[in-house]
């Protein structure tokens, strides 16, 4: 007996990049920053998230109407998302698990289908606000219309999506490029606007000026985003890291630093924003509500190479966002549910749930809506985060998994702390927002039959907030009151290697044949086989024949395709019989080869069917069709497909 790793039990994060990335071992300072370089990389894919069109819209709107006012709350928002990021890195690299997988075995499926949900809500709000800057930058830089613009953006991603062939150090280079073409943009209009420095730096002294709340949480949602908790935690499983304590250490510090510096850049383009924002409008008193005014507006105040900059900034967010999503998309979705659809399918489905909402209200309120779904968009991501970061702390914490890389008190101190902050905000913003939905539904004075709908209404929101405040409790103190046990390594199962190096005989091969020159190496194989056998197995020749007058006749068909292939079989046959193989011949007849494979040798089984392949694209397989997979699929019989050298 011996023991060998049932890999099909759990699936590895984003398997097929899966520690695609070598770690070089060079001793010396060269080798220690080599590195460092191999691991700088994933955070900046992470980085992007925290400067889509999403922040755009809510650090525009803080800026123009509260001036450097919030700054404090971008550098706090991105000291909490430096601690959660580094606490998501170090999960990943020390128990090899992603949240979404880690959630999946702390909590029972219906509390884990529940997340999955609201994880795939986040994520839908952040592809709506990639969604709209993407709609809104085109219709500002070519003019075309926000509903064409909807349509070009549901198939824009897919060309993103190649970049996964790219291996993953290419496609964080394509990233990389993007992020820096964002920030240098954004640093030449700061130079322009000229912002006032001592308002800078009173902006970084918290307050809260009246009416700032939603606007605050808005920013709050937009840079400690929840899909980047799930992103990073997979992305970091890219490298190549050994399983010893040594190096899940060096690991996580240079984790630490790739973190570090990415998201102080997001910080830079965050602020860089809010400021052009304050300086530009607020302190002409313009108060400015969409990215389409401040875009008009910025030729009047910083001349007309400010809104070529300010597109080409916007077109890169919108883009390079679009990758991140898919990749937490595809992540959340494995994780949770241990479930895997193709990428480009999971982004098409992720995507046109964002583009319903962007199409209605652009259809029925007008383009000017946007700006409104845009910060609507960054406020669902923020009441989304609690339920993201109360497991990771939780986690992370937790030295019966983490073992010595476990948070320190002071770390779980602090981690609790954002964990507070967040919860709190966002009780306060609903709490709010359904005291304004119920008074609306009570001025309205509507009534459905003898009940008022603000009765209706209050009951039906207060019901769902505490329902969702239920679910928070529970992932809060259920890791605490019924704790599971360790996670335990990939399941192992054990494997009789006496029974399974056995070879087993092959009494009859079936070869299917095409009656084209690619039958050469169609044979070639199917006798390698029978040669490799001490008794010579019996060779079923086989061959559909599927002319029109074959599909209407069957076997009683007598035209001249026929004919040439019942000689065809019968040459094969009596040339393989003189060098010693047993062959027979089986003539099959009907417009649907793959249906008539199968049905014979459902009737007539063999242990194991020689085909042929062309290795089509889905295009041509259209036109001309294809059989072997169908084949595969309708047949429990061992195939062997065969790459012909030629086309025919």
């Amino acid at each position: 007996m011996a023991v060998v790793e049932d890999v099909g039990s759990e699936r590895r994060s984003l398997e097929e990049v899966h520690g695609s990335v070598e770690v070089p071992t060079d001793p010396g300072r060269l080798g220690r920053f080599r590195r460092l370089f191999t691991f700088l990389g994933p955070a900046y894919l992470v980085s992007v998230g925290y400067m889509d069109p999403g922040n755009w819209a809510t650090d525009l709107e803080g800026g123009a109407r509260f001036g450097y006012a919030l700054l404090w709350v971008l550098l706090m928002s991105n000291v909490m998302a430096l601690l959660l990021q580094t606490l998501a890195a170090r999960l990943g690299v020390v128990t090899r698990r992603d949240l979404a997988q880690a959630c999946r075995e702390e909590y029972s499926p219906k509390v884990n289908a529940v997340l999955w949900v609201l994880a795939e809500i986040a994520i839908a709000a952040t592809d709506l606000a990639e969604i709209l800057g993407t709609i809104i930058a085109l219709k500002l830089m070519f003019d075309l219309p926000m509903l064409l613009g909807c349509i070009v953006t549901a198939f824009d991603t897919f060309l993103l999506l190649y970049l996964q062939r790219w291996g993953m150090r290419k496609m964080e280079a394509v990233i990389l490029a993007l992020v820096a073409t964002i920030g240098a943009c954004f640093l030449i209009q700061v130079f322009m606007a000229r912002p006032d420095m001592a308002g800078m730096v009173a902006g970084l002294r918290p307050s809260l000026p009246p009416g700032s709340l939603v606007v605050a949480i808005g920013i709050l949602g937009a840079t400690v985003m929840p899909h980047n908790l799930y992103l990073h935690s997979a992305l970091v499983q890219t490298r190549k890291i050994g399983t010893d304590s040594l190096s899940k250490a060096s690991a996580c510090k240079f984790y630490l630093i790739d973190s570090t510096v990415a998201l102080n850049a997001a910080f830079f383009v965050n602020a860089a924003i809010l400021v052009l924002s304050a300086a530009v409008f607020h302190a002409n008193g313009r108060e400015v509500a969409a990215i389409e005014e401040a875009y008009h507006l910025l030729p009047s105040f910083l001349g007309g190479a400010a809104p070529i900059l300010f597109g080409v900034a916007l077109l890169c967010a919108g883009q390079s966002s679009t990758l991140t999503g898919t990749l937490a998309g595809q992540i959340v979705m494995e994780g949770y549910l241990h479930l895997r659809i193709a990428p480009w399918l999971r982004r098409l489905i992720t995507r046109l749930i964002a583009l319903i909402p962007a199409v209605v209200v652009i259809a029925l309120a007008g383009e000017r809506a946007t700006q409104s779904l845009l910060v609507l968009s960054q406020v669902i991501l923020s009441l989304q985060l609690s339920f993201a970061v109360i497991p990771l702390i939780h986690f992370t914490s937790n030295r019966r998994n983490m073992g010595a890389f476990a948070t320190p008190w002071w770390g779980q101190i602090l981690a609790w702390l954002v964990a507070a902050v967040i919860v709190g905000l966002n009780g306060y913003l609903v709490f709010d927002q359904v005291g304004e939905w119920v008074s609306a539904a009570a001025e309205s004075g509507i009534r459905l039959g003898p009940v008022p709908l603000a009765w209706l209404v209050a009951v039906g929101l207060w019901s769902l907030v505490g329902g969702v405040a239920g679910l928070l409790g529970w992932v809060l103190v259920k890791p605490i009151v019924k704790p599971s046990p360790g996670w335990s390594p990939p399941s192992r199962t054990e494997m009789d290697w006496t029974e399974a190096l056995r070879p087993r005989p092959l009494a009859t091969i079936g070869v299917a044949l095409e009656h084209t020159s690619a039958d050469v190496e169609i044979l070639n194989r199917a006798l390698g086989l029978a040669q490799s056998q001490t008794d010579r197995p019996e060779l079923v020749l086989l061959h559909v024949v599927d002319s029109p007058v074959s599909a209407l006749h069957g076997d009683m068909t007598a035209d001249l395709e026929t004919d040439a292939d019942s000689d065809y079989l019968d040459s094969l046959v009596a040339t393989l019989r003189q060098k010693g193989y047993r062959a027979v011949p089986a003539l099959l007849h009907g417009p649907d080869p793959a249906r008539i494979l199968i049905d014979h040798l459902r009737e007539k089984p063999v242990d194991i069917l020689v085909v042929g392949s062309h290795g089509h694209g889905w295009l041509r397989d259209m036109v001309y069709g294809q059989t072997v997979d169908r084949v595969r699929h309708g047949l429990e019989i061992p195939m062997m497909i065969a790459r012909p050298t030629t086309d025919a």
